[in-house]
């Protein structure tokens, strides 16, 4: 990337712009600027290389804001020589330059600027070692999962099934097939990083062409095809907290991607999505079933019987006179959860018979007439 440059520049975006603008706008200019599309041409294939660098950082929500934080305070506007923690960059070391009229271009040990180097770290993989992977956390991965209704409210579990990124098996993560050797990556001599600046400092960030690890098989992998990462499925049973409710979010720590180089396993983070149910809707820790009474029981008076989320069956009696949408409490039937227990709410809705004999025609209008009631 050319120096001083800015990440929303190169895109040719605002900083205001959207994620989806921007997202737009990457796949505009990748397709544009891509090696495949541009064969033989060394100018096309070093804008490929900025725009994708400049999309890794803004088009990542949490590196945007790390990047945007930065760049409000002038991390990105020159004048940094002096920053605490950076140190000249040797003469002849690899990406050793220095814009014309500037001062000496430095690399900044990450390591040693306390926040900002962490938020460097994050941003551009930090430092690593030479010769070797730096080890990496697992991926972690978001997931909605569907949950039927009286799971959610009573409390079980799920299946469900993951695809993430993991170390290849085959490799061990080099990339190599068995018995090939392996030699320094020319585009970073063999350093794993390469200097990236930008105003009159430089950041180390994660070769693209040995993906960090400094060294190049001589014959790749055929699991992976020399990347050390694969995909791979994995089935996972999901505990779902009694009275859950649509948007509830479960992280189970550990079970993501598994690390690189020994590093931690990503987390999973799970939201919950409650499916509806055939009988019963939810109010808070309430839960709501609507029963159908017919004419005769909401006028005369009646008893029913419904059935308990646990499925035990409770009896209630209907009084003479009952409208249609009165309810019905069961206490203590509804949600139980951190110590609260909610009700059972029994809605009757009237239903009217859609046809009538004659024999029933005559009694209803006989009933109409003698109580006085137009029809």
């Amino acid at each position: 990337m050319a120096n001083g440059a800015d990440f929303y520049a190169v895109l040719g975006v605002p900083s205001s712009a959207s994620a989806d603008e921007i997202k737009k706008q990457y796949r505009r200019l990748a397709k544009q600027y891509h090696p495949d599309a541009n064969p033989n041409d060394s100018k096309a294939a070093e804008r490929f290389k900025e725009i994708s660098e400049a999309y890794t950082v803004i088009g990542d929500a949490e590196k945007r804001k790390q990047y945007d934080d930065m760049r409000r305070v002038g991390a990105f506007g020159g004048g940094m020589g002096g920053f605490g923690g950076a140190r000249a960059q040797r003469p002849g070391a690899p990406g050793a330059s220095a814009p014309p009229g500037s001062g000496p271009f430095v690399d900044f040990d990450v390591g040693g600027l306390g926040g900002l180097g962490d938020i460097f770290s994050s941003m551009f993989g930090g430092a690593r070692g030479r010769g070797g992977r730096a080890a990496e956390r697992g991926q972690s991965v978001e997931r909605t999962v569907e949950v039927p209704f009286r799971v959610a409210a009573t409390g079980g579990k799920v299946p469900v099934e993951l695809e993430v990124t993991e170390e290849c098996a085959g490799c061990r993560g080099s990339g190599g097939a068995p018995g090939a050797q392996m030699r320094p990556c020319g585009e970073c001599n063999g350093r794993g990083v390469i200097s990236f600046g930008q105003g009159s400092f430089a950041v180390n960030r994660p070769c693209p062409v040995c993906q960090a690890r400094g060294q190049l098989p001589s014959e790749r992998c055929v699991e992976c095809r020399g990347s050390g990462e694969v995909r791979a499925r994995r089935k996972v049973l999901i505990s779902v907290p009694v009275g859950a409710e649509s948007g509830t979010k479960v992280r189970l720590r550990g079970q993501g991607g598994k690390g690189s180089a020994g590093a931690p396993a990503g987390d999973l983070l799970i939201t919950f999505a409650v499916l509806p149910d055939r009988f019963y809707t939810r109010d808070g820790l309430d839960l709501v079933a609507t029963v159908p009474i017919n004419v005769a029981q909401a006028t005369l008076g009646s008893r029913i019987t419904v059935r308990t989320l646990d499925g035990r069956k409770v009896a209630l009696r209907i009084p003479p006179g009952t409208s249609s949408g009165r309810r019905f409490k069961v206490a203590g039937q509804g949600i139980s959860k951190e110590g609260k227990v909610g009700d059972l709410l029994v809605e009757v809705a009237i239903k009217v018979p859609e046809t009538l004999t004659e024999a029933q025609e005559r009694a209803m209008r006989q009933f109409a007439e003698a109580g006085g009631l137009k029809f």
